[in-house]
């Protein structure tokens, strides 16, 4: 296994670490904030952050170009108002066990992108083991759509295709316009990012905000959010669409770490089994690759 392809497995998989835990911290300052809001000042602070370290490097290629400059409106708007702004309004509806089972089908969805728009097709053993991980999932949350909002479910999903179109207009970009992770991370989240704060304006009203809630919005925003989504794109040049949204499903396993141990939430037994299940799943996926 080539040594760049075993770090950015890495770089992707400590992202997933940081993603599982803003699950907690948003969480917890959702006591505060409504989740539109928390959400825009979260990607507000993360895109100021890319966008004038994006300016300083001197990475703007993409921004003077017509035709990338829509790819990159087209992947903010998918990446960040849909996916983000409509996982946030999903949870309104719906809980957070149905939304994160929902949002585990998300790879089927990049499957089917990737092979008809980058002729990146799964190998049967990568087919094999997204299977593994939705039997796991599925056995996780213990038959979760049950009496479910059909409203609910339906956003879920459209955010799940909103981040699924995201990964693969990333992948398309890197291959064919030889985009740089900074930019390519900086400008679609302040375009999806403007999108996001007007409809959070719109149908929310901005609250008191106490300093341990600016806290936790403040490393949202810089460690969370820029760094981490700096660190998938980076790893994105080197990974398959597939391949790191499947990725994503660890987040499972260790969400549900993260509550018990920070949270107080049950972990049964039934749960670590799937939860095996799933990382079961995951390597089955990396395994043509690990060999090769």
């Amino acid at each position: 296994m080539d040594q760049s392809r075993l770090i950015a497995l890495l770089q992707a998989f400590f992202v997933t670490f940081l993603w599982s835990s803003s699950y907690i911290l948003v969480k917890i300052g959702l006591t505060q904030l409504s989740p539109l809001i928390l959400a825009s000042l979260r990607y507000i602070i993360a895109s100021v952050v890319l966008i004038l370290l994006a300016f300083l490097r001197g990475e703007i290629k993409l921004i003077k170009n017509r035709n990338t400059f829509l790819k990159l409106f087209f992947m903010g708007f998918f990446g960040y108002t849909i996916a983000q702004g409509l996982q946030s309004l999903g949870l309104f509806y719906l809980p957070a066990v149905s939304v994160t089972f929902i949002l585990n089908f998300t790879p089927i969805i990049v499957l089917i992108l990737g092979a008809v728009l980058l002729q990146e097709y799964p190998t049967f053993f990568q087919l094999m083991g997204m299977m593994i991980v939705v039997v796991g999932a599925y056995l996780f949350f213990n038959d979760p759509l049950v009496n479910s909002s059909l409203a609910g479910v339906l956003i879920t999903l459209l955010s799940g295709l909103g981040w699924a179109a995201y990964l693969v207009l990333s992948r398309l970009l890197f291959i064919k316009d030889q985009a740089k992770p900074l930019e390519l991370t900086a400008f679609p989240m302040g375009f999806g990012t403007v999108l996001m704060v007007l409809a959070a304006f719109y149908f929310e009203e901005f609250p008191v905000v106490s300093l341990s809630s600016w806290g936790i919005i403040l490393w949202l925003g810089v460690v969370n959010t820029a760094l981490a989504f700096f660190m998938w794109n980076n790893a994105l040049q080197k990974l398959e669409a597939f391949e790191i949204s499947i990725l994503q499903n660890t987040m499972l396993p260790q969400i549900a770490f993260l509550s018990y141990f920070i949270l107080g939430e049950q972990l049964t037994l039934m749960k670590i089994i799937a939860m095996t299940i799933v990382l079961i799943g995951v390597l089955v996926v990396q395994l043509k690759k690990i060999k090769q």
